[in-house]
């Protein structure tokens, strides 16, 4: 999808009425806080002209003519090594990649997207993220004990919004299929010299055929490529009652990643999710004991989407040199992430196995 030339420029700042400084969010009080000089202002509610979480018209934004107020010019710094787009401060000119710890210049380049419609603040703060993945290091037992000393003492967590497709579609679907139904015969067999009765299952099949329908809400898409998506498929659940209708006031004092997936192949692999919810819902409609489903034709209408924000705590660490990631889910304090493994360790507990092995063996040995 080629985007409108167009741009609409967006720099947020709250600075705080008592001293000037810049105030951030701060998940632990919901509100925007003044580091400096402690001052604290609650978040106003969105009004009724901002439009609240709307759903966008799918063909709409396929055909580029979603309305100029849904899309918005950010500028951001493109990651060398894994990739990320992330969205830097105005004054910001060189920085670290929070996604891979890699060293980046901050380029002026602009990236002009389709706006975010739906945010998911911050619900754990720095503190209680890091508590989360203290404890997650804890139970790696063959993880170097210098990578949890290092991770436990080195630096600030970076908090992150990591940006999401959401797709909504009205689903229908003919398919054609047969119905198994188990049943039983007996053979008789030879067994040590005599001949005995055997229970021998068959399935019996029947033509199926019919017709299922389903309406999608909020089919999730992770809408980047920065992080190994066996981490963030391992995230959810996410809590999307929460999500609150956009407003920057949430993202003060944290950094959002521009989406690098584009709308269309998010929803390609929504309809992947879509399709293997559908093919559950055409084997339970088929009943009986076994299916077997042969064609299934959906028809997709009243397509519509969004793009949202939601919170990621990371951790990225040079150890050795070698870099890890942590990811902390920021609703749930969920911990994914890579880690290392220590050889002696696993020397040690594979020769500790080796030595209740043979003492087992000693004492079955004596016994008899």
């Amino acid at each position: 999808m080629q985007p409108d030339t167009r741009t609409i420029e967006t720099a947020h700042r709250f600075p705080c009425e008592n001293c000037g400084s810049d105030m951030r969010f701060a998940p632990e009080a919901g509100a925007l806080v003044c580091d400096h000089c402690g001052h604290t202002e609650d978040i106003a509610e969105a009004g009724p002209w901002e439009g609240g979480i709307r759903e966008l018209d799918f063909a709409q934004a396929m055909n580029n003519l979603l309305p100029l107020q849904d899309m918005e010019t950010t500028r951001v710094s493109h990651c060398p090594s894994c990739g990320a787009d992330v969205e830097f401060d105005p004054d910001t000119h060189a920085a670290e990649c929070p996604f891979c710890a890699t060293p980046v210049v901050a380029d002026t380049g602009e990236n002009r997207h389709i706006k975010p419609r739906g945010v998911l603040p911050f619900v754990l703060d720095e503190a209680a993220a890091r508590d989360a993945m203290t404890d997650w290091l804890g139970s790696l037992w063959f993880a170097p004990n210098g990578l949890k000393d290092y991770a436990r003492k080195g630096r600030r967590l970076q908090g992150i919004y990591v940006p999401y497709w959401t797709f909504d579609a009205d689903t229908k679907s003919a398919y054609a299929g047969e119905r198994g139904t188990i049943y039983y015969e007996t053979r008789m067999v030879r067994r040590n010299g005599k001949m005995q009765a055997q229970q021998v299952q068959k399935i019996r099949w029947r033509p199926a055929s019919g017709r299922v329908a389903r309406f999608f809400d909020d089919v999730l898409v992770l809408a980047s490529t920065s992080l190994p998506k066996r981490y963030t498929d391992a995230l959810p659940p996410w809590d999307l009652s929460a999500l609150e209708p956009y407003r920057p006031e949430f993202v003060a004092g944290f950094r959002a990643e521009a989406y690098t997936v584009e709308l269309d192949q998010g929803f390609t692999e929504a309809r992947g999710i879509m399709d293997r919810q559908i093919l559950r819902d055409v084997k339970f409609d088929i009943g009986g004991d076994r299916q077997r489903v042969h064609r299934v034709d959906t028809e997709v209408d009243a397509v519509t989407f969004k793009h949202v924000l939601l919170p990621v705590w990371l951790a990225a660490y040079k150890f050795r040199g070698t870099s890890y990631r942590f990811v902390v889910n920021g609703q749930t304090g969920r911990v994914q992430g890579e880690r290392p493994y220590s050889a002696w360790k696993i020397a040690i507990a594979v020769l500790l196995g080796l030595i209740v092995a043979a003492a087992v063996g000693y004492g079955v040995a004596m016994n008899q």
